[in-house]
């Protein structure tokens, strides 16, 4: 997968919660509508921040922003179990949302440590 189709990914990941987020809120559950608001923010700034990241100055800075990223994809999958535990809507509904989440939160997490055995890797030739 290249980065534009990462990026599509991403952001279809963020389009997708927040028509759940809008259902949710529709719940009329001060629980419901508190965790629309925290999904639609986590959801949505994980596909905002990897076009930052593509844009970094720096391997480092890469990796940084990358790092918050998958922070914001790792609350989003938990929001999204919470959703599902609080069984708001059939599990149907959410199970391909927290897949993808899943799905997500490990090409980052792989993506993260090549790049950390890369630059051991390179710290070792240096030696």
């Amino acid at each position: 997968m290249n980065a534009n189709e990462l990026e599509e990914r991403l952001l279809q990941f963020g389009v997708r919660c927040t028509y759940l987020c809008r259902e949710l809120h529709k719940l009329n559950y001060f629980d419901s509508k508190h965790v629309a608001g925290q999904l639609l923010r986590a959801s949505t700034h994980a596909g905002f921040h990897y076009p930052e990241a593509r844009a970094a100055e720096s391997n480092r800075d890469f990796v940084h922003k990358i790092k918050v990223l998958l922070k914001e994809l790792r609350e989003s999958k938990a929001e999204l179990q919470y959703v599902r535990y609080m069984n708001y809507f059939p599990d149907q509904k959410t199970d391909p949302l927290l897949d993808e989440a899943n799905q997500l939160v490990a090409i980052f997490t792989a993506t993260v440590k090549k790049l950390a055995v890369n630059k051991l890797d390179k710290a070792k030739r240096l030696k």
